[in-house]
């Protein structure tokens, strides 16, 4: 943490202010993020495993280190744990057997790779079809279930499209040329591993080419990052009958007969065009082609549970995708391989180790005068009308909170059962027996209740989250930690960082994704038409302010973040009330450490990336664009017309 040594204060607020002297200060007018995080940048490293420096990449590899200490001593000890943390320690152990995954090669996946091969048409898949589902074979086509998004108090069946070999629809442009560039790279890699599995080099060349050929018939027909961005447009229910005639190769009544205890007699289509087009997708003539996406998928999913070899090939493609120079460390990739299955037990044991009561108790205060200041605003606003200005309001406290961790651990991790090496277990069998174990749980759960005491995150993990469905707030511990919150902090600072992301998932039951949901998360609509129109206008100002801006080769796409957006201006107007409702509050202070949480060096490509996929806008725009809508931000730094922070006042987005 940087140190900090008091300076008179320059302008409002308490009587000084905190500073460092990696802050640019004569650059304070012109670009906050390089004012705040300039000097960094020029010095900072990105680790040849990473794609990305700083802010939460730190945090997160700041607590992987801490808790793969944590288990070199339990592990030492020998001491045998009961439950889903001795289930934890198993798989850990075998995924860092490397001399073991080394012996066995491609034998764990074989079979499954056979299993594909000896389909022989449509009426031979639609017999081993459920079998084939509950074990986890990717098909072109899914059922998951999820709360429904009319009556979330119940789940729902859902059936959604599959991914392509590339991150998004827009790939398979014919104006992008990142096509160009990365399908030889996915070709040449899924070829190498085919190879491994003791394909002949032709054969691996056929498979590739044939599995490419049936991607490339399902991408006009998918929803790109900027289309699934719109949460409503998932909600397409239609009566299982009819969603059965989508086919007239796969057997969906037989299929659903299989997989649950009555054929259902809905299901909720995210994806209608997909559906609509899949018997000119799957058919006949393209059955071939469909098992070679099938082998092909099967080999790049099991590639991360074999041999070294499997691993370091398996991933040249996501580190071209991303940036990145090397693989990630063996004994690293274990620990995320095991931690990513037992999230909520590895949050569990670091949440109650190192997260304190006291931190807790600050953070649920911080919320509460969040949420105060936010209903405050709600009652004071002024483009509302008084009926929506209601609903509002009592959505607003009906917003669920949780802090830290959960109060149990997820049941179903007490399910997953690792077969260790002396007792015969491959990391490649007790991963697929697990994946079963989570797809049977989920399946289970159509008609039932939704438990709505679920985390959908590890309490390690360094983010943050607010769910429409369940019009809930959720702060894993591992977030609560400087910047973003500090007990050392100033209160100002505390606000400038977690306060604004605190506020900014409240926000998000606002934007134009969450404010379609109503106080218990039910897709209902409780605005009046003059109130909703008036707001997609101020929506469409900020899909404005960000759309076109140039960074990183490329230009942010502002329909595909707006909803981020909206929640990030909302969250750091909120948070920039709440820091003056504090005794000691400072401005600057404030919106440094806002730049600061936003630290963020990354390789080109990865850049690149997050442009075509994330919903989020870049980090530095997140910093600086979001500032120059706050009448503050001007007094605090002097901002005038000429400086490159200016925005003229009638530009301002203000919604929240």
């Amino acid at each position: 943490m940087d140190k900090f040594v008091r300076v008179n204060q320059a302008s409002g607020g308490s009587s000084d202010q905190l500073t460092d002297d990696s802050i640019d200060t004569a650059l304070l007018k012109d670009d906050l993020y390089q004012a705040v995080n300039g000097r960094w940048e020029k010095t900072a490293q990105i680790p040849a495993d990473h794609s990305s420096t700083g802010g939460f990449m730190d945090l997160n590899d700041n607590i992987d280190k801490q808790l793969m200490g944590d288990l070199d001593g339990i592990i030492a000890t020998k001491k045998q744990y009961d439950g889903p943390f001795g289930e934890f320690l198993k798989l850990y152990e075998l995924a860092r057997n490397f001399k073991k995954r080394d012996a066995d090669g491609a034998n764990p996946v074989k079979p499954y790779l056979e299993k594909i091969e000896n389909l022989s048409n449509f009426e031979d898949l639609n017999n081993k079809l459920v079998n084939l589902i509950k074990a986890g074979f990717l098909l072109p086509i899914g059922f998951g279930v999820e709360p429904d998004m009319k009556n979330t108090q119940v789940n729902a069946l859902f059936a959604g499209a599959p991914g392509l070999f590339l991150p998004d629809r827009t790939y398979y442009k014919n104006s992008n040329p990142a096509y160009k560039q990365l399908m030889p790279v996915f070709t040449k890699m899924v070829s190498q591993l085919l190879v491994l599995a003791d394909y002949s080099s032709s054969e691996a060349d056929e498979i590739i080419e044939s599995a490419k050929k049936f991607d490339a018939a399902i991408a006009p027909h998918v929803k790109s990052a900027e289309e699934s961005a719109d949460y409503s447009k998932m909600y397409n229910p239609m009566a299982f009958d009819k969603f059965a005639q989508s086919s007239s190769h796969f057997d969906f009544t037989k299929l659903a007969d299989g997989l649950f205890d009555e054929t259902p007699k809905q299901v909720i289509v995210t994806e209608p065009k997909y559906y609509q087009a899949l018997d000119t997708i799957t058919n006949d003539d393209t059955f071939n082609d469909m098992k070679n996406w099938m082998l092909v998928n099967m080999i790049t999913s099991a590639a991360g549970y074999l041999s070294e070899e499997f691993r370091q090939t398996g991933s040249t493609f996501s580190r071209a995708l991303s940036g990145k120079k090397e693989a990630t460390p063996q004994k690293k990739s274990a620990f995320y391989l095991a931690s990513g299955t037992f999230g909520q037990t590895i949050g569990d044991y670091y949440a109650k180790k190192y997260f304190g009561p006291k931190a807790k108790a600050d953070v649920e205060h911080m919320v509460k005068n969040m949420i105060s200041v936010y209903e405050d605003r709600l009652q004071a606003n002024t483009w509302l009308g008084k009926a929506t200005r209601e609903k509002a309001v009592l959505k607003l406290q009906k917003l669920e909170l949780q802090v830290g961790y959960p109060d149990h651990i997820d049941q179903l991790e007490y399910k997953f059962k690792v077969t260790p090496e002396n007792e015969g277990g491959t990391l490649f069998d007790d991963m697929t027996k697990i994946g079963e174990v989570a797809l049977a749980d989920n399946f289970a759960k159509l008609g039932k209740p939704v438990d709505r005491t679920k985390w959908e995150m590890s309490a390690a993990t360094v983010n943050a989250y607010y769910e429409p469905f369940k019009n809930i707030i959720v702060f894993p511990a591992a977030i609560l930690q400087a910047p973003f919150y500090s007990l050392k902090q100033t209160a100002s600072q505390n606000y400038g960082g977690i306060g604004a992301v605190i506020a900014h998932e409240i926000s998000h039951a606002f934007d134009n994704n969450g404010s379609l949901f109503d106080e218990f998360g039910n897709l209902n609509n409780w605005w009046t038409k003059e109130d909703h129109e008036y707001f997609s206008k101020l929506a469409d100002k900020m899909v404005k302010e960000f759309d076109g801006i140039e960074f990183a080769g490329g230009k942010v796409n502002g329909k595909l973040t707006v909803s981020e957006n909206i929640a990030d201006a909302g969250g750091l107007s909120c948070a920039n009330e709440a820091a003056k409702n504090e005794k000691d509050y400072n401005l600057y202070d404030f919106f440094i450490n806002w730049a600061k949480i936003w630290r963020m060096k990354a390789t080109s490509q990865y850049k690149q990336l997050l442009l075509n996929i994330d919903v989020h806008a870049p980090a530095e725009l997140r910093a600086n664009v979001q500032v120059k809508n706050l009448d503050d931000f001007y007094s605090t730094f002097e901002v005038k017309p000429g400086d490159g922070m200016y925005l003229k006042p009638e530009d301002r987005v203000k919604i929240w």
